[in-house]
């Protein structure tokens, strides 16, 4: 049924990276259930039209490594401590997909077995083949990098088509459309037109690992699950960055 499913689909295996934010409250901090809940409903979309889907979730509603360096805390140090908050996050999302019935693994990039698998790409392939949620928590478990990075990262290890950025806003603009009622939203951009014109999509490693890799991103709005069916069917919605 999922091959069924996935036949109108324009990608077969994706990676959606998540903030941290969509687990908490707005403007708040922390864990909320009904957040999750609606985080959940999002990756079911996704996993619902039977592509095979990883996610990788950011930590920052719990803890940011680079605020904890610029207090005084060793880089190294914080980055580990961020990871931490990832791995609580993947927790959080995997009760919730599987309260709603699905089938999930969450694979770690630190050695946490009690709670979590260690990430190796093999058997997270085949989980994703299997047609199971592979969440993937602790980043690349490897201090300096971001999670953008590590979603750019874990999306090229596990032959992703394309990798979905999920956002408050429905795309990349040229200003912040929240302080800039004027501001341009790009349907398209270049890898190198987000470097060359420092748009922060997402940090300049992942978004370079990208372009080696030739891994198309699109950015798009997550408030509502169909805007991302959408996208899976390969409707222009949001913005896509590519060669």
């Amino acid at each position: 049924m999922a091959e069924d499913a996935a036949a109108g689909m324009h990608y077969k295996r994706v990676l959606l990276k998540l903030s941290g934010e969509s687990l908490c409250a707005p403007d708040g901090y922390g864990v909320d259930v009904d957040a999750v809940g609606k985080t959940a409903d999002l990756v079911l979309a996704c996993q619902g039209t039977g592509v095979e889907t990883a996610v990788v979730i950011g930590g920052g509603n719990i803890i940011r490594g680079a605020q904890l360096s610029a207090l005084g805390i060793t880089r190294a140090t914080a980055d580990y401590m961020g990871m931490l908050g990832t791995a609580i996050n993947a927790m959080a999302l995997q009760d919730a997909l599987e309260k709603r019935g699905a089938e999930t693994r969450v694979c770690s990039g630190l050695d946490i077995r009690k709670v979590m698998e260690a990430f190796i790409r093999r058997r997270a392939m085949r989980h994703l083949e299997k047609g199971r949620i592979v969440i993937l928590a602790a980043g690349s478990g490897a201090p300096f990098f971001t999670t953008d990075t590590a979603a750019a990262l874990r999306a090229v290890e596990l032959g992703c088509d394309v990798l979905l950025k999920a956002t408050k806003v429905d795309g990349v603009y040229d200003k912040d459309p929240k302080k800039h009622p004027g501001a341009t939203r790009y349907d398209r951009l270049t890898y190198l037109d987000v470097l060359n014109q420092g748009l922060g999509v997402m940090d300049k490693t992942a978004v370079t690992m990208c372009l080696e890799n030739e891994l198309p991103i699109i950015v798009f709005g997550a408030s509502d699950p169909a805007n991302l069916q959408g996208v899976l069917r390969g409707e222009d919605l949001g913005t896509i960055i590519s060669a």
